[in-house]
């Protein structure tokens, strides 16, 4: 089974995975660590990663980046329309007024969803997975920014689905950090200790986020988290972009925000320069070769200007470390240790700012790109029962304050109550008890959504069916489940309808579920394949049992909860939901979605052999062109070295022109028309190298087997054992072996090398098989040794008279004797 854990980043995407007995970070085929989150669309196939990247200057408006952040978002979200001006593909607003992405693909406009383009990215990142570990990836974790809400969280999942994988966990990017740093650590106080509390901080290219975590031997918790989604990497270059497109436009006289391929290619050199200003203070320049209009630009900067440029950004690093340090009710003096992750944290003044603010020197201890990726395979790993990990617990936290509202078809009002507050630990369940007469409603949505990132508030609506009076007219006591899973997506996971038990009149209450994890371990990974909510982690002794009012209905918190009373049997029978959430896919659309990535994937394969036909068409010209004027040259005549010149020539030309875009049974009759005439020069050559060293094998094997015949004659002592008749046969053997290598020597030698060889290297080692598989086992037959004495019988009676004695060298028995025992017998010993 594959353990891989997946960063899925805004620019760029790592892959770690267990094995070895460690983590490691793997390789693309271009043997870079980091795979870029680019996907280009051609009129052919679909390019992604490295090779994509390569295109978002030539095939601009076809290759796709930067889509991370439209996950679950409306095409009308504040966000994607501030974005859709900075991108040079077209954004599409789609008939559930979700984002798509409107590229050509196979020579068609094509819209696709966020979904389809992060599965086609996925389904990437799994080929160079299963490459790297030479055999299927199914089971993944992957990250996803702690922010992201129960619309994007879904979004993701349903990416991983189309692009074939089981995702066992959407993790935060902060949470896995925590991980990756945490379970090495030996040191960690014990659970009855104080926490040690660690402050992780990761600014990437497009968001900032903040974690404060608690440890202890065996677990993390977080504590708090904070972010800043529109700080990161990018601000900074798009600084430093502004700043050049108005100097090239005073200098140069170059509008460059109106041509987006001089404008991306802006973006690559400024991001260029912001990593070397990191490391150096000094001056530095800015060079870029026919820019626009076939210019060349240059321009210089250095980090002092590059610091008062963004000074607006830098002042923004202090606000989620105070939000998040103010959350968890902690001061400076309880922070044992700030680690920074992420590209963007190795700008210095973004280091400055966090070490001024926690007053203390920031850590480094954890790869700055590859730590999330890590986090996320140790979390795999401890998922997956094929690996032995040590017990270590997590327990996240719930970023934003989830609040549940219910509505009855004939009740006027509404009653409302939170049931996940801020930083409420997750994974976590609640059972919810209702007093209903008929089918209800269950809206959730985020209690606060002026901290909330995102322009829609609501999480779904959740319709409970089939509720019904008691038979003497009362309500009916409803338990509803809700939890918030291990991928930080809420949902109301069951509800049942228990017969009403007399003194009950509330009218709704709530009980608290934690599930510890790791607890029956192979249960539960049976359980996680098959049920996503599976596993999930809390203290029960931190969580509060609450009960909420709703307007006049006089609720009250079940008097059963704290006493003791006796058992009553009770009627459970569950009740229908229908689940509606905001922006889901449905599953008709996805099923289409994951067939649909399935035709593009062997599209793609066509695409690849078609491809490496016609390069095997075009490597075979030029080497044997090459060739036929050095090591092939004699060993060709000069008349077919010069009908092989031109047919070489006219296939060349051919690929150029109209061989250009043929089907694959062209390239393969080409190459096959080629090798009709070329391959005997090759053989030839081959044949003329190989031919003398394989006589000389035969030679010797030959002297070797005459050497043993004459000893043999001469009366060897070492080979007296052997009968007549066999060395007989093997003195014909030789002698017919060695009459057949001359014959063919001198066969051979009355030829030119410009013509096919009489006798082949593979005749010569089969001549040598032969030789061997007669004289070998003669040669190689072991003289006898003297045979064991026989058992001693009672000569007089001729019955055995006792136990066997085994002889030694010295012809004496054992001491003891011995029995002869049959195989996986104990040996007894007689006295």
């Amino acid at each position: 089974m594959s353990v891989v854990g997946i960063d899925l980043g805004f620019q760029n995407c790592y892959i770690a995975v267990a094995r070895s007995g460690g983590i490691e970070t793997i390789s693309n085929e271009y043997s870079d660590r980091c795979t870029p989150a680019c996907v280009s669309l051609a009129s052919k196939n679909r390019i992604i990663g490295n090779a994509a990247k390569s295109q978002m200057t030539t095939n601009f408006k076809n290759t796709v980046h930067s889509f991370k952040k439209f996950h679950g978002r409306a095409f009308d979200d504040p966000f994607v329309q501030a974005e859709k001006p900075k991108l040079p593909y077209s954004l599409h607003k789609l008939a559930n007024g979700n984002t798509g992405i409107k590229v050509r693909y196979l020579d068609e406009d094509k819209v696709f969803t966020v979904e389809q383009i992060t599965g086609m990215l996925l389904t990437k990142l799994k080929e160079t997975s299963e490459s790297a570990l030479k055999k299927p990836v199914v089971d993944c974790v992957i990250s996803v920014p702690s922010f992201f809400t129960d619309a994007e969280r879904r979004s993701v999942f349903d990416a991983t689905q189309i692009a074939g994988l089981n995702c066992l966990r959407l993790i935060n990017d902060t949470t896995a950090v925590a991980l990756a740093y945490g379970i090495y650590k030996q040191d960690l106080p014990t659970p009855e200790e104080r926490p040690r509390n660690v402050v992780f901080v990761d600014m990437g290219h497009s968001s900032f986020q903040v974690s404060i975590t608690a440890f202890n031997k065996g677990k993390l918790k977080v504590l708090a988290t904070a972010f800043d989604l529109h700080l990161g990497g990018r601000n900074f270059d798009e600084a430093l972009v502004d700043y050049f497109c108005e100097e090239f436009k005073s200098k140069y006289k170059l509008n460059v925000k109106e041509n987006p391929r001089a404008l991306l290619r802006l973006h690559q050199e400024s991001e260029k320069l912001k990593k070397l200003m990191s490391a150096n203070s000094s001056d530095l320049p800015l060079n870029i070769e026919c820019f626009m209009n076939d210019i060349d630009v240059s321009g210089r900067m250095n980090r002092g200007q590059f610091e008062d440029m963004c000074a607006q950004y830098l002042m923004r690093v202090e606000m989620p470390l105070k939000a998040a340090l103010e959350q968890s009710k902690l001061s400076r003096d309880d922070i044992y240790a700030v680690e920074i992750v992420g590209g963007a944290t190795r700008i210095p003044a973004v280091k400055e700012r966090i070490t001024k603010f926690f007053g203390k020197d920031i850590s480094t201890t954890l790869n700055a790109d590859e730590a999330v990726a890590r986090g996320c395979a140790l979390q795999c790993a401890i998922l997956s029962p094929a690996f032995k990990v040590r017990e270590f617990s997590i327990t996240d936290v719930v970023p934003f304050p989830i609040t549940l509202r219910w509505k009855s078809p004939t009740e006027d009002g509404l009653g409302e109550c939170e049931v996940f507050s801020k930083n409420h630990a997750a994974p976590f369940s609640k059972v919810i008890t209702f007093h209903k007469k008929e089918p209800f409603d269950l809206e959730a949505f985020y209690s606060n959504s002026q901290e909330l990132p995102y322009p829609d508030h609501r999480i779904g609506c959740f319709s409970v069916q089939n509720v019904a009076p008691q038979p003497d007219g009362d309500s009916s006591k409803v338990k509803v489940k809700v939890r918030v899973n291990v991928h930080g997506i809420f949902s109301v996971s069951s509800a049942s309808l228990i017969e009403k038990q007399k003194g009950e009149g509330e009218e709704m209450q709530i009980d608290c579920e934690p599930m510890v994890q790791n607890e029956g371990r192979a249960e539960d990974q049976t359980k996680m394949q098959v049920d996503q909510e599976g596993q999930s982690q809390a203290d029960p002794q931190n969580e509060d049992t609450t009960s909420s009012k709703e307007g006049a209905s006089g609720e009250k918190q079940d008097p059963a909860a704290g006493g003791n009373k006796p058992k009553v049997k009770v009627k459970s029978i569950d009740l229908p939901i229908v689940a509606n959430n905001i922006r889901q896919l449905d599953s008709d659309v996805l099923n289409n979605f994951v067939e649909y990535e399935h035709q593009m994937i062997i599209q793609d394969k066509l695409v690849k052999e078609l491809n490496d036909a016609k390069n095997a068409v075009e490597e075979y010209v030029y080497d044997l062109r090459d060739k036929l004027c050095g090591i092939y040259e004699k060993f060709i005549t000069e008349e077919d070295s010069n009908r092989l010149t031109l047919m070489l020539e006219d296939t060349e030309t051919w690929l150029y022109e109209d061989g250009e875009d043929q089907p694959k049974h062209v390239y393969e009759e080409k190459l096959q028309a080629l090798k009709r005439l070329g391959q005997p020069i090759q053989d030839r050559h081959r044949e003329h190298e190989d031919r003398p060293r394989a006589f000389e094998e035969l030679g010797k094997k030959l002297q070797l087997y005459m050497k043993f015949v004459d000893s043999y004659k001469q009366k060897d002592e070492r080979y007296m054992h052997l009968s007549a008749e066999e060395m007989s046969v093997v003195e014909k053997c030789v002698s017919e072996s060695m009459g057949w290598m001359n014959s063919m020597m001198n066969a051979q030698g009355k030829l030119g090398i410009t013509q096919d060889p009489v006798v082949k290297v593979a005749d010569i080692i089969s001549k040598i098989q032969e030789l061997e598989d007669v004289c070998n086992p003669v040669i190689n037959r072991p003289k006898p040794t003297v045979e064991e004495a026989p058992e001693v019988n009672d000569q007089n009676s001729g019955a055995h008279n006792g136990p066997t004695t085994k002889q030694g060298a010295d012809g004496k028995g054992d001491a003891k004797g011995s029995q002869q025992t049959k195989p996986g017998t104990k040996e007894m010993e007689v006295d």
